[in-house]
């Protein structure tokens, strides 16, 4: 026999549910007999077995995601790092592009992994410190194109596959495993 917890009340028909810790709970009519309780708690033996499973299964897969995620301390070392990473890059790229650079600014952004404004300044995101030097490199590489073409044409794709001739498998990562470094940081 299924153990679980019952709560009479003056509602009209039996339910059951499957709590967060595992344990039954059946909600009855105030007087119906407990006979009655127990062949509908055996009747769905099956069901809470599979329920109990499915709460185990998503209870390890959430405390698996929550070891996963980025702590405030791996968010700032990663900072830390894309502040020495970007000036190699950037001095290799921009006078190679024939474009100067303004401001560069390391934060967490929510929806992007750079970005360039008018007036040349970049931003990138520190999460790109945990991925491939290659697509750090494809990322720097597109905004410093945005620095000649403020947008995404022809033209603009031009200018990033002449400087990286691989951007592609660059631009899948980051909508692959890119969206994982997004969700270990809350974003997603």
């Amino acid at each position: 026999m299924i153990e679980y917890t019952l709560v009479r009340s003056d509602r009209r028909t039996l339910s059951l549910r499957i709590m967060a810790d595992g344990k039954a709970e059946v909600s009855a009519p105030r007087f119906m007999p407990k006979s009655e309780i127990d062949r509908f708690v055996s009747s769905k033996e099956t069901w809470i077995d599979k329920t109990r499973k499915r709460l185990a299964e998503e209870t390890a897969d959430a405390e698996a995601d929550a070891q996963n995620m980025f702590t405030p301390e791996d968010i700032r070392r990663m900072g830390q790092t894309m502040v020495s990473l970007l000036p190699p890059l950037l001095r290799k790229h921009a006078p190679a592009l024939g474009v100067n650079v303004g401001r560069v600014t390391v934060r967490m952004q929510k929806t992007r992994w750079g970005s360039c404004s008018s007036k040349g300044n970049l931003n990138f995101n520190c999460l790109l410190a945990e991925a491939p030097p290659s697509v750090l490199e494809y990322v720097v590489i597109h905004e410093l194109c945005h620095r000649i073409e403020m947008n995404h044409s022809r033209k603009f794709w031009a200018l990033v596959e002449g400087r990286c001739p691989d951007y592609r498998s660059s631009v899948a990562w980051l909508k692959t495993e890119g969206r994982i470094l997004m969700s270990r940081a809350g974003l997603r």
